[in-house]
């Protein structure tokens, strides 16, 4: 489904990340991986993308930053020659360890820093390489809960940036059509380290309030990535897939 191609995933040493790359290692894909502090995560990864028989590059990259960006295009360059598919997964965790303890000011800087001027400035050095090898397909990552809302201080964070992402690519989907495809993964309630961490008693209430009856997984998540990476989907840009069971329609 994805043979040939090139795939950067950033924010590939855990959880989504980590999944959407394995899958398309599987689907046939060379994987870049992008990581920011988890290089142990990253290698183990890698390796696992070198056991299918694909190539693999780990490269440290802050996507806040825009050197760091420009020096990942260049490893890209230089390793793989071109990008097929760029998805920008990386994001800010401001619900789990340290993090969860910023203030709601150091969170709101952090989660707009990385999740959505990293994304916007991922996606213009994406749009820039494809365009020069004359095309390509790009996936962002926004959350489902930015069509209805939800209450509390950092789903309010996570609707600002993730909100943002979602109507910066439905915007740059119609700049860089036809050759670029530019499409939006919406994730709800997916077994990450946060639901690891979560009460008991509200992940039962996820359960309830899912039609599909269970929190979703990475690998749900990077199944819809593969799709919206591959040929199959062709005539698709500008459009969000929400993979959350239902929660949100």
């Amino acid at each position: 489904m994805l043979d040939h191609k090139v795939v950067l995933v950033t924010g590939a040493s855990s959880g989504i990340g980590r999944a959407i790359a394995l899958r398309c290692a599987r689907a046939g894909a060379d994987v870049a991986l992008t990581y920011r502090s988890n290089q142990t995560g990253a290698e183990t990864t890698a390796g696992e993308v070198r056991s299918l028989g694909r190539r693999v590059e780990v490269i440290r990259t802050d996507i806040s930053r825009r050197e760091d960006i420009d020096a990942l295009v260049k490893r890209l360059k230089n390793a793989f020659g071109r990008v097929d598919v760029w998805i920008n997964n990386a994001g800010a965790d401001i619900l789990t360890g340290e993090a969860g303890r910023l203030d709601r000011y150091e969170k709101l800087d952090l989660v707009l820093a990385v999740d959505l001027r990293g994304t916007v400035l991922a996606s213009w050095a994406a749009v820039d390489l494809m365009r020069a090898q004359g095309g390509g397909a790009i996936i962002n990552m926004a959350w489902d809960h930015i069509m209805l809302g939800m209450k509390g201080e950092n789903p309010g964070l996570y609707s600002a940036a993730k909100g943002g992402i979602a109507s910066f690519s439905k915007s740059l989907a119609r700049d860089v059509a036809p050759d670029i495809r530019v499409n939006i993964l919406a994730p709800g309630f997916i077994e990450t380290a946060f639901a690891e961490g979560a009460d008991p008693n509200f992940r039962e209430k996820v359960i309830e309030l899912t039609p599909l009856g269970r929190w979703g997984t990475p690998d749900d998540v990077a199944g819809a990535a593969v799709f919206l990476a591959s040929d199959d989907a062709a005539f698709l840009t500008g459009q969000m897939i929400s993979v959350n069971g239902g929660v949100v329609m």
